[in-house]
């Protein structure tokens, strides 16, 4: 799955808010039932790894200088909730670029 997010933010701006939100993205998965856990491997990339249902789901999000790239592996049983996972990234994540 991969989401794209257009921003007109400097790029240390996106990062210092992903970063103060980064707890927040359990919230794009349905309530209980996932656990995330981030970490920042480089200053503009940041690692995802969602348990669900137990399942491993890696990811990561690139900060780029006009847009941030949120991309999850999802084994194949997950990728009938594609969409609305989609959905959420999208919502959710505009919400965390916010002040």
């Amino acid at each position: 799955m991969r989401v794209t997010l257009p921003h007109d933010l400097p790029k240390e701006e996106v990062c210092r808010r992903m970063r103060a939100h980064a707890d927040e993205i359990v919230g794009f998965f349905p309530p209980g039932l996932a656990s995330v856990t981030t970490g920042w491997p480089s200053e503009d990339r940041m690692s995802i790894t969602a348990e669900v249902m137990g399942m491993t789901i890696p990811g990561g999000v690139d900060v780029e200088d006009d847009r941030v790239v949120i991309e999850m592996d999802l084994p194949m049983l997950l990728s009938v909730m594609k969409g609305p996972l989609e959905a959420a990234v999208k919502k959710e994540g505009r919400r965390l670029l916010a002040p």
